[in-house]
C-alpha cells in the first residue's frame, strides 16, 4: 500500500532557496525535489520527447519507488489525434526506457475536442500499445462526465488494457472568483471539469486543482482525502498530484496531503525528509 504525490514539475523559480537549494545543477534538481515529493508530473513530454541520455538522468536522480506520469506527446494526442502515429509514439517509448519502475503510467491527454465519437479511434491506439507499460486516459469533453451512457463507453474502452482515467478536478478553483494574477491566468485557460473520483484498477491517479491561498486549497481537497483513504482500504496505491495557480507552495501542500491521509492510516510509509536548504554553518 503506497501513496504518491506530486506536483506538476520539479523545478521552480519561486522553490529555488526557500523549499530547494539554489543553485543547483541540472542534474541535481529533480533528487532535491524528490525528497519532497515521491511523484511528479511529465508535463515537458508533451511538447517535445526528450533525448534517452536526459530520461536515463532522471531515473539516476530518483530511487526506484519514485513514480513518473509521464505524457504522450501532442503530436500523438493533439496533432495526429492517435492516427498514424507509430514512428513518434516509438521514439517516444523508447526515450522513456530508462525509466524502468519508475514509469507509473504513460499519460494519454486528449483534447476537449476529443468526443465520445472517436472513441474508436482510442480503442485503436489503446490495443495497439505494448503491454510493457500501464496507461492512464485524460478527457476533456463534457459528455464523457455528463452524458452515463458516454461514461460507460470510456470504461468499456479503457478496461481491456487496464488503463486508468485521470480526473482532474478544477471544481474548487472556480468555486468562486480569481483573487491574484496566478489564478487570473488559470481562470482563463484551465478546463471547468466535473468532478470524477472512481478508481478503475488499483492504480488511481488524480490532478487536484487548488488556489493560491494554502487554507483554500486544503479546504478543497477534504473530499479528496476521503476518497484516497478508501482507495487505500480496499488495497489501491493512488497517486495525487497538486496543483495552484502559481505552485509556489505545491510540494508543501503535497506533503501536507499525505500527512493529512497518513492520520488517517497510519501504516502508510512517511515521505522522506526534503535536504536542507542551506548547508550547514559552524554557528
Amino acid at each position: 500500500m503506497r501513496l504518491h504525490v506530486g506536483c506538476a514539475m520539479w523545478t521552480h523559480r519561486s522553490w529555488q532557496g526557500r523549499l530547494l537549494a539554489h543553485p543547483l545543477a541540472a542534474h541535481e534538481r529533480l533528487r532535491h525535489y524528490a525528497r519532497w515529493c515521491n511523484a511528479v508530473e511529465g508535463n515537458t513530454t508533451f511538447y517535445a520527447t526528450p533525448a534517452r541520455d536526459t530520461v536515463a538522468s532522471w531515473a539516476r536522480q530518483t530511487d526506484t519507488d519514485f513514480r513518473f506520469v509521464t505524457k504522450i506527446p501532442r503530436v500523438v494526442t493533439h496533432e495526429r489525434r492517435l492516427t498514424d502515429v507509430d514512428e513518434p509514439l516509438r521514439v517516444f517509448l523508447d526515450a522513456v526506457e530508462p525509466l524502468g519502475p519508475r514509469a507509473h503510467a504513460l499519460w494519454i491527454q486528449l483534447p476537449g475536442s476529443f468526443t465520445p465519437g472517436d472513441l474508436p479511434t482510442l480503442a485503436r491506439f489503446l490495443r495497439r500499445l505494448p503491454g510493457s507499460h500501464r496507461y492512464a486516459v485524460e478527457v476533456r469533453h463534457p459528455a464523457f462526465f455528463t452524458d452515463p451512457r458516454a461514461t460507460r463507453q470510456l470504461e468499456r474502452v479503457l478496461a481491456p488494457v487496464a488503463a486508468e482515467w485521470i480526473p482532474f478536478d478544477t471544481t474548487a478553483f472556480f468555486r468562486s472568483p480569481p483573487t491574484s494574477d496566478a489564478e487570473r491566468e488559470a481562470w482563463a485557460r484551465k478546463p471547468r471539469m466535473p468532478l470524477r473520483a472512481v478508481a478503475l484498477t488499483d492504480r488511481p491517479i488524480v490532478r487536484y486543482l487548488g488556489r493560491d491561498d494554502p487554507a483554500r486549497t486544503v479546504e478543497g481537497w477534504q473530499h479528496w482525502i476521503e476518497v484516497i483513504v478508501g482507495w487505500l482500504r480496499e488495497g489501491r496505491s493512488p497517486t495525487v498530484f497538486i496543483h495552484t495557480p502559481d505552485n509556489a507552495e505545491a510540494p508543501v501542500l503535497a506533503r501536507r496531503f499525505h500527512a493529512d491521509v497518513r492520520l488517517r492510516v497510519p501504516e502508510l510509509a512517511p515521505l522522506p525528509e526534503p535536504f536542507p536548504v542551506e548547508p550547514p554553518t559552524l554557528f
